[in-house]
């Protein structure tokens, strides 16, 4: 039973049963019969298809908005007990930072806390705090304002740089009139969330949205179009940093944050997890 609320769960989150058969890694048929057999159960409809997407249905929201909480708190339970036996720390990290300048911090913080074994996963900000509210991930390591999610503990560690990639890396600088249009994170992303009100300060506006800043910066070397990204993807990628405009001190940034449960915020492991995190983040510099 438990498999098959877990799948409605996923659904709700998703939206396809394409999407929720690759979160759960079982098989879109498999997703179906764990529906159907929770429609038997309740005798009640719980999902109707919306063209390609699935919606819940009346009944499917009152389901589902009265087992998450009871699903989360049981999962809290057996990752922590199951992790701290182990003495693991899983942990779900925003993919432009483990892309980026995050395992050479990581790895640092493996060596001083040879204790604990390290489980990282890598997904966008917003599936990463979706997962630490289901208890699949211990903490987070991610970025957008700690002002969007007052249901969990977070705490802003980092302000990266946003800069822009010329394109074509032909140097530019910022028009005295108008607008610069770029290409950049679209909606969904928290880094977006958190900075979009002051890129229209800086009158630079989003002409693309993508869905990853390394598809950004690749587009905007390759002369797509300039590319909005954080400092971190354009040092990745090796671009001179003689051709960015770095709009860091134009006070643009996207903040890096670690966030946790309530519930598993102040334990040893995942303290001391974010107590050198932070220490080393304090010294870490994009100068």
């Amino acid at each position: 039973m438990i498999e098959n609320l877990e799948t409605l769960l996923a659904l709700s989150r998703t939206g396809t049963m394409l999407e929720a058969s690759t979160e759960l890694r079982v098989s879109q048929s498999a997703v179906s019969k764990r529906i159907a057999a929770l429609e038997r159960y309740y005798n009640r409809k719980l999902i109707q298809k919306k063209g390609r997407r699935v919606e819940l249905t009346q009944h499917g929201k009152q389901l589902v908005d009265r087992i998450s909480p009871i699903l989360s708190e049981l999962r809290d339970i057996f990752v922590q007990e199951a992790s701290l036996a182990r003495g693991e720390l899983v942990i779900g990290v925003s993919d432009a930072i483990l892309s980026s300048w995050g395992p050479g911090i990581f790895v640092s913080i493996r060596n001083e806390l040879p204790e604990v074994q390290f489980s990282f996963h890598t997904h966008r900000t917003p599936v990463v705090l979706d997962r630490i509210r289901s208890g699949e991930f211990m903490v987070g390591v991610c970025t957008g304002s700690d002002a969007l999610d007052t249901d969990l503990q977070s705490e802003v560690l980092m302000q990266e740089p946003m800069v822009i990639i010329p394109s074509a890396l032909e140097p530019i600088r910022m028009p005295r009139r108008g607008e610069l249009g770029v290409i950049t994170i679209e909606d969904y992303s928290g880094a977006w969330r958190s900075f979009r009100d002051e890129v229209s300060k800086l009158r630079i506006k989003r002409e693309v949205a993508l869905e990853s800043f390394f598809s950004v910066a690749q587009m905007a070397i390759a002369g797509f179009g300039h590319g909005l990204v954080p400092i971190g993807v354009a040092r990745t990628l090796k671009v001179n940093e003689d051709c960015l405009i770095n709009l860091g001190a134009r006070g643009l940034s996207r903040p890096v944050r670690f966030v946790a449960r309530k519930s598993t915020y102040a334990l040893p492991t995942v303290a001391n997890f974010n107590k050198s995190l932070k220490a080393r983040l304090n010294r870490f510099s994009f100068d």
